[in-house]
């Protein structure tokens, strides 16, 4: 039996319970309306008024002149996932984290310890609202597709169980929408076909469907009959670990972009050690004021999670980069990601890796005690990295 878990708009949620005073106001976490701000979550109360993650905070603001707004604060959030998952681990080791916010679990040996899949699952509920002062809605299916369908038909602090005789009956009412793998070009193609339910794309016949979707349609016609074979993968490496920021006025000169990218920099770096993960291929990305974007890359030796060792590839990177035009938007990202724990035996013969690292531990420590600014580069000091004006939220990304 497979559950998951996704907890209730997380960020939102969590600064809330922060700030009591929030509690029925309609707040959104993001960057600045008067700017070029995004949402990175909205509280239920603010999705009221058609607000949602990944809108501009400007048009946020239009929708509901109300709205508070609240500086989104991933440090934090990624602490209280932690916790989440201590949660997670005292009912099952098959734990899969999808986000900061989300999981599958396989809970099929767990049974004589804790109960059934639904019990389990109201266990972990009640644990995260109980010792976390935050809540999470589950889905309890036989597998992965349908454990995630079900999670996001009752929220907030739902519980949906599907029964694994009637799985057909549960899809049948859901809208094609809800098939992982339909997006908008394929939804047109399935209303042309007059699909517009689950059942309804059950009932299509296989050669309809691979002249109209191709190499998609065995995959289709697998989940619309509830069939998912993936299993429940622990300790899934991510593929890459990223950072971006749009500024609310273009930028010109190379320096700031600079300090920016190095900054980024550090926050990737640190994301890195967190999940004890290292990667090999550095990339930064600039988008001009039309819009226009490229992508530099560069391939290390041996895997890293040095600030200083990707914080000269950046400069290698962004040397390549010829600025045209005024830039909206800077980010960095490191890829081709592996274990640390895999990659250990190489510190013993490289003394100045070594020194870097225990360097960096250092500096995390610091940080997780006094604050992100605690220790910061001379050039986010001169160039006011931390304190610029309405800079976008950081899209802060672990794929």
């Amino acid at each position: 039996m497979i559950l998951h878990i996704d907890m209730d708009a997380f960020y939102a949620s969590v600064e809330i319970r922060d700030n009591p005073k929030l509690a029925g106001l309609p707040v959104v976490v993001g960057g600045s309306p008067k700017g070029r701000g995004v949402i990175s979550a909205a509280s239920y109360e603010a999705r009221k008024f058609g607000i949602f993650s990944a809108m501009p905070s400007s048009q946020a603001l239009r929708l509901c002149p109300n709205v508070v707004f609240v500086k989104t604060r991933m440090d934090h959030y990624a602490k209280i996932s932690k916790q989440i998952r201590e949660i997670f681990f005292r009912f099952t080791s098959l734990v899969e984290p999808l986000a900061l916010d989300e999981a599958f679990l396989d809970v099929s040996g767990c049974k004589k310890l804790f109960g059934d899949g639904p019990t389990i699952a109201r266990l972990i509920r009640n644990a995260i609202q109980s010792e976390l002062g935050l809540t999470a809605s589950a889905g309890v299916a036989p597998n992965k597709f349908l454990a995630k369908l079900a999670s996001d038909l009752d929220k907030p602090d739902g519980l949906v169980i599907v029964d694994p005789n009637d799985i057909e009956g549960f899809l049948n009412p859901l809208p094609i929408e809800r098939v992982w793998g339909v997006g908008k070009q394929t939804l047109k193609k399935f209303h042309r076909l007059n699909v517009k339910t689950i059942e309804q794309l059950r009932g299509l016949e296989r050669d309809t469907m691979k002249q109209f979707f191709g190499i998609n349609s065995e995959h289709f016609w697998r989940l619309s009959r509830g069939l998912d074979t993936r299993p429940v993968v622990p300790d899934r490496i991510a593929k890459s670990v990223s950072h971006e920021t749009t500024f609310s006025h273009d930028i010109i000169d190379r320096e700031p972009l600079r300090a920016w990218l190095l900054e980024l920099t550090q926050q990737v770096a640190r994301r890195l050690r967190r999940h004890q993960i290292r990667g090999r291929t550095v990339q930064i990305k600039v988008r001009f004021s039309d819009f226009r974007t490229i992508t530099r890359s560069v391939s290390l030796a041996e895997p890293s999670c040095s600030t200083e060792e990707l914080e000269e590839a950046v400069e290698e990177l962004l040397a390549r980069v010829e600025i045209e035009n005024g830039v909206r938007l800077v980010g960095m990202g490191v890829s081709n990601l592996t274990s640390s724990s895999m990659q250990q035996q190489m510190l013993f013969g490289n003394e100045e890796r070594g020194r870097n690292e225990r360097l960096d531990e250092m500096k995390d420590q610091l940080k997780d005690r006094f604050g992100h600014d605690a220790i910061r580069r001379g050039t986010s000091v001169e160039h006011d990295i931390s304190r610029r004006p309405d800079p976008r939220v950081g899209d802060d990304r672990i794929t």
